[in-house]
């Protein structure tokens, strides 16, 4: 039962090719606060999130991330996963 930020941060995690604990040491944000994000659906800290959007490798998402909106003449997309899914709900 994740939230919508837990989604989103499981997506990008997945498009990255990332487990749970690489996300947890490229970000340095604990495993456990991951694994609460993404199975608990415990809510993101405003600065987990700023972490994670603030990030080199995790900046192109932060539109999408927060808005759900792409840029990507400005580099902002969503993760390819995302949009399969959709294709397939849909």
């Amino acid at each position: 039962m994740s939230t919508i930020f837990g989604e989103k941060i499981r997506l990008i995690r997945k498009e990255e090719g990332l487990t749970q604990p690489e996300f947890a040491e490229i970000t340095g944000i604990s495993l456990n606060t991951i694994k609460n994000f993404e199975v608990k659906g415990r809510e993101i800290t405003s600065q987990n999130l700023l972490i994670i959007t603030n990030h080199p490798r995790f900046q192109k998402y932060a539109l999408w991330l927060m808005t759900d909106q792409v840029a990507p003449e400005a580099g902002q997309i969503s993760p390819a996963v995302e949009q399969e899914g959709n294709r397939a709900a849909g």
